[in-house]
């Protein structure tokens, strides 16, 4: 197979996302327009004339040496990942040097990992685990053993700590299949505090509805923020996301808010493409959390992603500890109250192209933190 990669239409990179059953919302067309502080531009792989994948590239210039890029494709590109990566990603190390890329980072959306959620409570209450990959795997994937072995042999070099939070997006996911299921099935694979609190709101009456108030969402997120010590994106991002998100597709993003009596106790943001539903951001109230305004908004995402025909709702990343006195562990507690898995991906892997810039570069982020 003898593939040629070149620049494409976002209507061209568009219409092939909508063929996909499954494609991350970091590789639309539109999220280019979304992370305005980077330039985009959209990839496709040609067979002969035909149009076989695409890709978003992100690319991030270097300090003081601007016209060198790192060329990002977070969760991409779309391209066939069971055979040969080298028919597929030669010819795009070739594009992009010659337009000025140092290195290519890129995520392929192929799974290695999974466990399920006995195992990972389980392991949570066993002190002689401590990490996922303490665990047997439930389920290996081939396709992604043979690709992290594809990378590695070809010169790639994994961006992936152990604690599955790296540069960029996080290895470690937690998401709950959907395929073939309703939504009593989803109820009965919940743990018992989930089921329970899921019934606490609809006693309490928390309405939880589709809503354009962002602003109000923005102020919850930035309270939440505050209390759980973490740096708030501005209102401006999420006013930038919905605009570019939506103009795309009417369906693709919807802002969800729990209120109790009037007061807003619970808001988050829900992101579709194809069958595949993302959790993407989520706020509470520190005030009346005991009627549960999360565990409702997420039921309704949950049942309005089984609804529009999802295979999976995405939980997005957790971090793989099993420690019960690390911090992070509540992260995975909560989500693995849901009755889904935990999955580890293959993570991200950069190829220098030109290994004194790339060097300066890993150099320059490593003293900055990343």
């Amino acid at each position: 197979m003898r593939l040629t990669v070149g620049r494409i239409l976002a209507t061209e990179h568009f219409a092939f996302v909508r063929t996909q059953r499954s494609v991350s919302f970091l590789q639309t067309p539109a999220w280019g327009r979304v992370k305005t502080e980077w330039r985009s531009e959209s990839l496709g792989w040609f067979d002969g004339g035909r149009l076989v994948g695409t890709g978003l590239v992100l690319h991030r210039p270097v300090p003081r040496l601007d016209r060198y890029t790192l060329a990002y494709l977070p969760e991409g590109p779309v391209i066939d990942w069971s055979g040969d990566l080298a028919p597929w990603l030669d010819p795009l190390a070739t594009y992009l040097k010659a337009r000025g890329a140092f290195a290519i980072r890129l995520g392929p959306p192929v799974c290695t990992d999974t466990w399920s959620a006995t195992q990972v409570k389980e392991g949570i209450a066993d002190p002689g685990s401590r990490h996922l990959t303490d665990l047997p795997s439930r389920y290996v994937d081939p396709v992604g053993a043979s690709v992290t072995s594809r990378l590695r042999d070809a010169g790639w070099r994994s961006q992936n700590p152990r604690d599955g939070f790296g540069v960029g997006h996080p290895q470690f996911k937690y998401e709950v299949p959907l395929a073939g299921k309703s939504a009593d099935d989803v109820l009965r694979g919940m743990n018992q505090q989930w089921r329970r609190n899921i019934k606490k709101a609809a006693k309490e009456g928390v309405e939880v509805t589709v809503g354009a108030d962002l602003r109000a969402f923005h102020d919850l997120y930035v309270h939440t923020a505050e209390r759980d010590r973490f740096t708030p994106r501005p209102l401006r991002y999420f006013e930038t996301m919905f605009a570019a998100l939506s103009a795309e597709d009417p369906e693709r993003i919807k802002l969800y808010l729990a209120h109790h009596q009037g007061d807003l106790v619970a808001a988050s943001i829900l992101i579709r493409v194809g069958g595949h539903a993302w959790y993407s951001y989520g706020a509470s109230s520190t005030a009346k959390r005991e009627v549960r305004g999360s565990n409702a908004c997420q039921w309704a995402m949950i049942r309005d992603s089984l609804a529009a025909g999802c295979d999976v709702y995405d939980l997005r990343g957790i971090t793989p500890t099993l420690d019960a006195d690390d911090p992070h562990v509540g992260l995975i507690q909560f989500k693995v109250g849901t009755g889904g898995q935990a999955v580890r991906y293959v993570g991200e892997w950069d190829l220098p192209l030109r290994p004194g810039v790339y060097r300066a570069f890993d150099f320059y982020m490593r003293r900055r933190g990343r």
